[in-house]
């Protein structure tokens, strides 16, 4: 498996009362990671512009290792659609559960804070 774009913790501020992970504290980790990989797709500045699908598969508990996945699957003019998937490691074991999945649009922001062309591929 590749290395991930984000890896942390879930803690018990980010929990609900039954002591399930808030869904928006995953999905803020999702945006998080899917932005490193546009940032760096784009070589400079991205903003999310829509996510398109959002798929939650198991809950996220207190202490699971989260670690977020990021893959570029459509490049535009301005925009970049990366799919993120998340996947925890749950106390001291190495399985590996699936538990979110989503795609996610940037659009990349020149320095005047406006949509600008994505710079091709470096080879």
């Amino acid at each position: 498996m590749r290395d991930p774009a984000i890896r942390t913790i879930a803690m018990p501020a980010d929990a609900n009362a039954n002591g399930d992970i808030f869904g928006g504290w995953v999905l803020s980790q999702m945006d998080l990671a899917g932005g490193m990989v546009a940032a760096q797709r784009a070589r400079g500045r991205v903003a999310t512009v829509a996510i398109t699908a959002m798929s939650f598969h198991q809950p996220v508990l207190i202490g699971d290792e989260v670690s977020c996945y990021g893959e570029v699957m459509k490049i535009g003019r301005t925009s970049i659609t990366v799919k993120v998937e998340s996947w925890v490691r749950r106390g001291l074991g190495n399985q590996r559960i699936k538990v979110t999945e989503g795609l996610f649009t940037f659009v990349a922001i020149g320095p005047d804070r406006r949509p600008c062309p994505v710079p091709p591929e470096s080879s």
